[in-house]
């Protein structure tokens, strides 16, 4: 399609960032929406398929990276939020988390085979619709200002999802490789071992970065830069190396707080750094979604959509009780959990990058991402709002 809009190449990143955060803040201001959804609907409108503005998503590898950087950044501070002790004390969250994966995969998976589509794909999209988007639910927490029951265990399960869902992606493309290949010890090396060498690595930063701060004395001051530095680090390494930044990132925020560091308030989103590099990851994520692979897969999605939603909600509301909650607040975890989007694209692109290529296969998924990049994070913002753990519920 030839461009609509006159915008020089070097132009339209600039001028893309610019247009997504005036839509995000009138968005904000006007609805009250959630900002992230506003740069979704840019970044589509503005992308190489629809008005030709931005580059195609096969063209931007240097964005990608930026997009890999912004979303470390967040699941580093999403890794940080998640409290060992308190599952610990609560091992029904845990449980939940494993039901509520669980029962996604199975009922996405019945529905896309009985809308006949392959084993493999049926499989690749039960996987990536287990998890749900820390990038997404993380923007909305800290722009709520939330804090509760609610939150934590969104916050909690969010974080298993993307565990679990990475774990399934990585073996189903381990069996992808093994029949394409026919070598176990390729297959092996695209899923158990990539899995392993991410955590690790996360690990090591986790365990490194505070232990250097405290030997030059900067752990008791404001670490945002050192950390920050340290996701970039982590994040380029994993994406050399072709690891997972997603497991590795959400590893090194986790190791991080059990290691005592203790991140003050002005580490929220990592300032106005991460609030730019978010605009560019959801902006980013937004162009790889092309107009005719949506109206291809529009049916499926909307009953994927359907399905995942309401195994999400039925499976945390049916532990809310033996948890500690009641049941409405179990439903609206439930809801709250909607948000897919830049988990889902990231994984697949960074399957690209690797060679390995499914987007054609997932014309599905392109609808449903789309989708659910507008309404999901309203979802979780209402949901939030309506069990009262929002700043706004309660400034309103």
């Amino acid at each position: 399609m030839p461009s609509l809009l006159p915008v020089a190449a070097d132009l339209a990143w600039p001028f893309a960032v610019a247009l997504a955060w005036i839509a995000g803040e009138l968005g904000h201001r006007w609805l009250r929406l959630p900002r992230i959804s506003m740069y979704g609907l840019v970044g589509f409108g503005l992308a190489a398929t629809q008005l030709g503005v931005l580059p195609s998503a096969a063209d931007s590898g240097s964005t990608m990276l930026l997009a890999n950087i912004a979303f470390g950044l967040i699941l580093f501070e999403f890794g940080y939020r998640i409290n060992l002790r308190w599952l610990r004390t609560n091992p029904w969250i845990a449980a939940t988390g494993l039901l509520e994966a669980a029962a996604t995969f199975v009922a996405v998976y019945v529905v896309a085979a009985g809308f006949g589509m392959s084993a493999l794909t049926s499989l690749l999209l039960a996987s990536i619709a287990m998890s749900t988007s820390p990038a997404a639910v993380m923007r909305v927490v800290n722009e709520q200002r939330s804090s509760g029951q609610v939150t934590e265990r969104v916050l909690h399960l969010s974080a298993f999802n993307c565990v679990l869902a990475v774990f399934a992606f990585k073996v189903v493309v381990g069996f992808w490789t093994y029949e394409s290949s026919g070598s176990v010890l390729h297959a092996v090396s695209n899923s158990l071992v990539v899995l392993g060498a991410s955590a690790g690595l996360g690990a090591v930063f986790g365990l490194g970065v505070p232990a250097l701060l405290r030997r030059i004395g900067r752990l008791s001051r404001d670490a945002t830069v050192a950390f920050a530095l340290a996701v970039i680090l982590l994040v380029a390494i994993t994406h050399a190396l072709k690891l997972s930044p997603v497991l590795a990132a959400l590893t090194f925020g986790f190791a991080a707080r059990h290691r005592r560091v203790a991140l003050n308030q002005a580490q929220r989103n990592f300032g106005a750094l991460g609030d730019l590099l978010a605009i560019v990851l959801f902006v980013f994520v937004a162009t790889t979604l092309e107009w005719h692979r949506v109206l291809a897969g529009a049916g499926l999605a909307l009953a994927l959509i359907a399905v995942r939603s309401a195994a999400k909600v039925l499976a945390v509301a049916s532990l809310a009780r033996v948890s500690g909650v009641s049941w409405r607040k179990g439903v609206l975890t439930g809801l709250a959990l909607t948000p897919i989007s830049v988990f889902a694209i990231l994984v697949l692109e960074e399957s690209r990058f690797l060679g390995i290529d499914f987007i054609d296969q997932l014309a599905p998924l392109a609808a449903a991402t789309l989708l659910l990049d507008l309404i999901g994070p309203v979802v979780t913002q209402r949901s939030l709002m309506a069990a009262g753990e929002s700043a706004e519920s309660t400034d309103t």
